[in-house]
């Protein structure tokens, strides 16, 4: 490793967490799945930001199980964050955890 690597680690994300969210948002359902978590007073349990799971369904066009694959990888590298209320799923953006690594690529590309 270099001195510009560790600077770039220590100073950012982890290389870990970088890699986690490359993986996350190389996937072109994922980014659209983000897009949808943009969308302001669309979820269908009243919360202003955010969608449930199956708001996501509907809007993506994709099966129960395949969404809850995708939110698993999206949430797992940092950039959701889910909710269980009651029967329902609900996720929204992590926009800090977003612009950190929006932050990370500038600094370090």
């Amino acid at each position: 490793m270099t001195s510009v690597d560790s600077w770039f680690i220590a100073c950012c994300l982890t290389e870990h967490q970088l890699d986690r969210i490359f993986h996350a948002v190389a996937d072109p359902t994922r980014r659209r799945i983000l897009h949808a978590l943009k969308e302001q007073g669309g979820c269908s349990i009243g919360k202003d930001v955010g969608l449930c799971a199956s708001d996501i369904e509907q809007r993506i066009h994709l099966s129960q199980p395949t969404i809850s694959h995708h939110m698993a990888i999206l949430t797992q590298a940092g950039v959701v964050e889910a909710k269980k209320l009651g029967l329902w799923v609900w996720y929204r953006r992590n926009e800090t955890a977003l612009r950190e690594f929006g932050r990370s690529l500038r600094k370090g590309l």
